[in-house]
């Protein structure tokens, strides 16, 4: 390419790769237009455009994050001229900085943060914000490589199990965390987005060696899970996904898991549902293991109201969990299953929920399979714990426990002893519906044993067990009403027994008893203080009982005479009247039926066929008779006392009626006890 020179009419050659005005003075057309990171003569970093939405988080993290610059948003920046001197120093320089970057500027995180410039950093932002305005994405991944550029010390452990659970955020101050949370705000759409960019970011790193901190890109990670932790939790398949296909990678995976963790430490709920999803299903991995208990015992540790996670642990994940922290030989260590112990309670407060009443039998068929008699001993004791108490809880257990008893007799026995034991602990209500449970397997055992089906020593051993806990349930409850009355019967046999045979009282093996305890002489002064007392009181009814009586009878007779007469008026009405008005009901009534069925359907005819026969015959069968019956029965009493009265019913004739009545009735509950004490000496005399 050649061009000609404005003086002196000749042609220059130009070499290629050469620009005008490329050289010292800066006056070129790309001279002024730098990139951003250039410009700032700080920190370089490629701003590569969003992560593009692909079908599994697995694709995106083995896609190239880092892309090249779009020259039309971002000029390269100007070449500059050459020293050829200096390329030793140059290299030098370069490789030392290199090192500081690697190594870390700063012993610790705290001095970090204290050398960290907000205003630099708000400035840069609000550049990237004026640069770039229509893609928040850049501005978030700008944030990030900045804090972690500036935030360099010497790497730690990927899951920094060393400090609390919301380090490095805990150390921000309150000024970056507005800043953060401001851009955060501003970019709400990308937040997603910029989770993975963080994530992925992280893992990259750590395919370096030796690899940057990434305290920057964890502060990020924290501050969006803070505000919006399902981000993590409506993706747990694809992050999960991810975890797997980094199985081979320690660092990776705990690197993961502790991101994805952050999302339960201000939400209870959140966070049993990543550890469900994310730490269960590996928890059988040596180098996995701890990291995911410790988790679990962190997160019960900060939320101990366990009532906002109800409902997140179903049996599918309760038993898991029983299994890993009481069967020996799992692929958990002894420390890690004793730890998993301490934790199962509140996993099974969890897993019961707000109900337990009407959930625990779920349970049961799970807790009943898994008590086998070779079981391991803590194992055991926690199985039949945990039976025990869905018995007492839900009702419903029981009539589990009776479906599965034929199939479950080994498990039933342990149960059956563990009932036995623990007898006297459980509620009154719960023995009462055990001991008719009890009582049909001791029917189901006596079938069993005569069909000679299942395993006849597990049979005997559950029948002698039902056995025992009948006896033991009805051995304590005393027949009091039986053995007061047998007592009852008995003293009065004696007594009378004891007077017939010695002729007299005072003879008598009771009286002379009576009376050399004192009991007699203290009876015979009550008796005479009470027949004193008594005479005092009839002559004092005798004197003022005629004067009351005659004024009462003055002032009630005449009230008592009306009411007489309106209830002879009365039953003479009804007597001759309501006989006519349910004749005119029963016709009414068919009338009715006759009616509905000429216009309702068939199948509804029938049914109020039905009805009306069973309606008539209530009213042939049982009405009528009874309403005869009862005007029979007025008649007859209305004709006794006519008879009786003769002729002229008064109050005085009836209150002379009643008394009879009484007095009648008196002396034939007489003659009844008499001849029932007759009866009782002589079963006692011929025994």
């Amino acid at each position: 390419m050649a061009a000609k020179t404005a003086g002196g009419g000749r042609w220059e050659v130009v070499k290629k790769g050469r620009r005008p005005g490329a050289g010292g003075s800066g006056k070129g057309g790309g001279g002024d237009r730098r990139a951003l990171g250039e410009a700032n003569g700080v920190w370089k970093y490629d701003l590569t455009p969003p992560i593009q939405t692909t079908s599994t988080l697995y694709e995106r993290g083995f896609e190239k994050i880092m892309k090249r610059q779009n020259k039309e948003q971002v000029p390269p920046p100007a070449v500059e001229p050459k020293k050829p001197g200096n390329k030793k120093q140059a290299k030098k320089v370069a490789t030392l900085t290199n090192q500081n970057q690697k190594q870390g500027r700063f012993r610790s995180l705290e001095e970090a943060l204290k050398a960290l410039d907000l205003a630099d950093l708000q400035k840069e932002l609000d550049k990237s914000q004026s640069v770039f305005s229509g893609n928040p994405s850049v501005w978030l991944k700008d944030l990030a490589s900045y804090l972690n550029y500036k935030l360099q010390v010497p790497p730690s452990e990927p899951t920094l199990s060393q400090h609390p659970h919301d380090y490095p955020y805990s150390l921000v101050s309150r000024e970056l965390r507005g800043i953060i949370r401001g851009l955060l705000a501003k970019a709400a759409g990308s937040l997603e987005l910029f989770f993975d960019h963080c994530l992925f970011t992280m893992l990259q790193e750590l395919d370096k060696t030796p690899g940057e901190s990434l305290h920057g890109y964890r502060i990020c990670i924290q501050a969006i899970l803070q505000d919006k932790p399902k981000i993590v939790t409506t993706n747990l398949g694809k992050f999960l996904e991810l975890l797997r296909s980094h199985q081979s990678r320690p660092a990776k995976c705990l690197t993961i898991m502790w991101a994805l963790g952050q999302a339960g430490f201000t939400n209870l709920t959140e966070g049993l549902r990543v550890w469900l999803g994310i730490m269960l299903p590996v928890l059988g991995i040596k180098s996995l293991s701890p990291f995911a208990i410790a988790y679990l015992d962190r997160l019960l540790l900060m939320h101990p109201n366990l009532t906002k996670g109800f409902g997140m642990i179903g049996p599918k994940d309760l038993f898991p969990l029983l299994d890993f922290a009481y069967m020996p030989n799992n692929s958990l260590t002894p420390s890690l299953q004793e730890q998993l112990c301490q934790l199962y309670p509140r996993l099974k407060v969890l897993a019961f929920g707000a109900k337990p009443e009407s959930t625990l039998h779920t349970y049961f068929p799970s807790f009943l399979s898994r008590a086998t008699p070779g079981c391991p001993p803590e194992m055991k004791k926690e199985l039949l714990r945990s039976l025990t108490e869905c018995l007492m809880v839900d009702p419903l257990s029981t009539s589990v426990w009776r479906q599965l008893y034929p199939k479950h007799l080994s498990q039933s026995s342990l149960l059956l002893e563990h009932l036995l034991r623990s007898w006297e602990r459980i509620p009154k209500k719960t023995q009462k519906s055990l001991q008719e449970t009890i009582q049909s397997f001791k029917l189901t055992n006596q079938d069993l044993l005569r069909k000679g089906g299942g395993s006849n020593q597990d049979v005997v051993t559950c029948d002698s067990a039902c056995k025992s806990l009948l006896q033991q349930a009805r051995g304590f409850q005393l027949p009091w009403t039986r053995l007061l009355l047998l007592v009852l019967v008995f003293a009065i046999g004696f007594l009378c027994h004891d007077f017939r045979s010695h002729s007299s009282f005072q003879a008598s093996l009771s009286g002379q008893l009576l009376q050399s305890s004192g009991v007699l002489p203290a009876g015979q002064q009550a008796c005479t203080k009470i027949y004193s007392y008594s005479l005092q009181g009839y002559s004092w009814l005798e004197k003022t009982l005629p004067a009351w009586g005659s004024h009462l009878l003055t002032v009630v007779r005449p009230g008592l005479q009306l009411a007489w007469a309106h209830t002879n008026a009365t039953v003479s009405f009804l007597s001759a009247h309501c006989a006519s008005h349910l004749a005119w009901f029963g016709d009414s009534l068919a009338n009715l039926f006759q009616r509905l069925q000429t216009q309702l359907p068939d199948t509804l005819n029938q049914l109020l066929r039905s009805l009306r026969e069973l309606l008539l015959f209530l009213y042939h069968s049982i009405l009528l008779p009874t309403w005869h019956m009862l005007l029979e029965a007025l008649a007859q009493i209305q004709e006794h006392c006519h008879e009786a009265c003769r002729g002229e019913v008064t109050w005085d004739c009836m209150k002379t009626q009643l008394s009879e009545a009484a007095h009648w009735t008196w002396l034939r509950l007489q003659d009844t006890t008499v001849a029932f004490l007759d009866w009782a000496l002589a079963m006692i005399s011929q025994q």
